[in-house]
This record gives C-alpha cells, sequence and structure tokens, in this order.
C-alpha cells in the first residue's frame, strides 16, 4: 500500500508539504500554547478565511489576500490586547468573528460557496501544484530558521515579559513580529487541514508533546515528531481508505493523544501536570 501510494506524483507532493507545515505548525504551536495562545490558529485561521473571501470576490489569488489579511488582523490583535484590558483569548475571539463576518458577507453577495472557498475551508493537500509545493517549502524554511534565531527572545518574553523589558529587549517590535510569524504559519498551514482544523495540528501535538515535562528543545523535537506522524499516517491513510486527508491528520493526532494519555494513567510516563509549562533548563 504504502509503495503504491508514494508511486503517484501528487502523494509525494502531499507529503513533502505535508511534512513542512506539520514542521512549522508544531514548532510555531509550543510558543502559541506557552501563551495560553491556543486559540490564536483558530482566530488567524477564520480572519484568513475572509481574506480567502476576499480573493475570490475580486478574482486575485486568494492565498495572496489570506496572506495580507491575516497579517493584518495579527497586528490588529496584537494592538487591541496591547491598547486594552482585553485578554489574549477574548482578542483572539474578537477578531476570529470579525474574520469569520466578513467572508460570510462576501460569500453571500457572491453567490455562495465555491469549490475553492471548500477547499481552503477543509484542506486541499492532494491537489496541491509544484508551484504551491515550491512555496509552502519556501515559506516554511524561512519560518524555521526565523523562529531558531529569535527563540531565546520569544522564550523571555513568554515566561517574563516585564523582565525581559527590563533587560532591553524590544518587547513590542517582537510581539508583533512573533504573531506575524504565527499568521503567516497559519496560511501556509491551510492547504494541509483546511480554515477549520488548523488550531488542531498547532495544538494537539505540542500537548502530547508537553505531557513529557521535558526541556523546551526537547518538547520541539517531540512535537514535530507526534505532528510528522500524524501528518505522514493521515495522507497514505486517506489514500488507502479514499477519505479526507485533513480530517485522517487530526484523527491521528488526537489517537496519539489518547495513547499518551492512556501511557500516563499507566504509569509509563511520570505524573505532570499537563497545564505546567515544559521545563527550561540551560541544557535545553
Amino acid at each position: 500500500m504504502v509503495l503504491e501510494a508514494l508511486s503517484y506524483a501528487f502523494v509525494q507532493k502531499a507529503l513533502i508539504s505535508g511534512i513542512a507545515v506539520a514542521l512549522i505548525c508544531s514548532f510555531m504551536g509550543t510558543f502559541l500554547v506557552l501563551r495560553r495562545y491556543s486559540l490564536f490558529g483558530d482566530g488567524i485561521a477564520h480572519v484568513a478565511f475572509g481574506g480567502v473571501s476576499v480573493g475570490l470576490f475580486l478574482g486575485i489569488f486568494p492565498l495572496w489576500t489570506a496572506y495580507i489579511i491575516s497579517i493584518f488582523g495579527a497586528i490588529g490583535l496584537q494592538k487591541l490586547r496591547q491598547s486594552t484590558k482585553i485578554s489574549g483569548d477574548a482578542a483572539v475571539a474578537v477578531v476570529l468573528v470579525t474574520g469569520l463576518s466578513v467572508g460570510v458577507i462576501l460569500v453571500s453577495s457572491s453567490g455562495g460557496f465555491s469549490v475553492d472557498l471548500f477547499s481552503f475551508l477543509f484542506g486541499s493537500i492532494l491537489l496541491i501544484s509544484n508551484e504551491d509545493t515550491i512555496m509552502i517549502l519556501t515559506i516554511s524554511a524561512g519560518i524555521i530558521a526565523t523562529l531558531f534565531v529569535l527563540q531565546k527572545q520569544f522564550l523571555q518574553i513568554t515566561f517574563n515579559e516585564e523582565q525581559a523589558k527590563i533587560s532591553g529587549l524590544p518587547v513590542t517590535l517582537l510581539n508583533y513580529a512573533f504573531v506575524i510569524i504565527a499568521s503567516v504559519t497559519v496560511v501556509t498551514s491551510m492547504r494541509l487541514v483546511g480554515i477549520l482544523l488548523i488550531s488542531a495540528l498547532v495544538v494537539i501535538p505540542n500537548i502530547s508533546a508537553m505531557m513529557f515535562g521535558k526541556g523546551f528543545k526537547q518538547t520541539v523535537a517531540i512535537s514535530m515528531s507526534i505532528s510528522v506522524a500524524s501528518v505522514v499516517s493521515g495522507i497514505l491513510l486517506s489514500y488507502y481508505y479514499n477519505i479526507a486527508p485533513s480530517g485522517m491528520i487530526v484523527i491521528v493526532a488526537v489517537t496519539i493523544l489518547i495513547g499518551i494519555l492512556l501511557a500516563k494513567s499507566a504509569g509509563l510516563i511520570k505524573k505532570i501536570d499537563i497545564k505546567k509549562k515544559p521545563e527550561i533548563t540551560h541544557n535545553s
């Protein structure tokens, strides 16, 4: 079954693109979960829905409008969080419903849902072109490189923003950079699992990884492994059973999470508080 699936070019492109997306979602998702921004993926994905709708309405390539509008939405979210007493999750909710409302209005104005819009809602990883694959790989490489360079600064801001300010870090600028990178990650990942399921790929592998209670780097590595395993298994199973790959990818990720929960209950994984941040050590 595996060899047969791998013989098809569309499966090869799906796997290559899917692995790239899995890596950026798990890496970016670690910071989002630690910041209590688990809903950020949902919020920006729904803003991206508005962006996709704008693109389809104006006859422009929808991914470009999704990137532009999502970045502005992320900046607006950060501005809303900083200039008001609204909490992070509440700010995400405001941005979420705004983006969704814009999308619904444009969809109704243009006569309803189209095939293209459904592919963004539910993912279309098996239908991506060579150009899409190159774009996903290029953007993913840029995101991972940026996160590697800025990970120490992002960690300082995540755990103690006030201390980061005292130490001289440009906290405001870094926060804006963070949400912009996160929004680009979400939009890039839409082709894999779609707007409706993107937060699952961002959050579930990281929750699973944090149960092991390791240092930051180990947690990221475990999260990436779980994410890649979910994507590869989901794509291959979806080919074999002829079902939607986006849903199967999420189901595999949830199955892994349940397996870790059962292992923890059986005492195979040391008992820890899954809400606790992973231990950050000098050697991590």
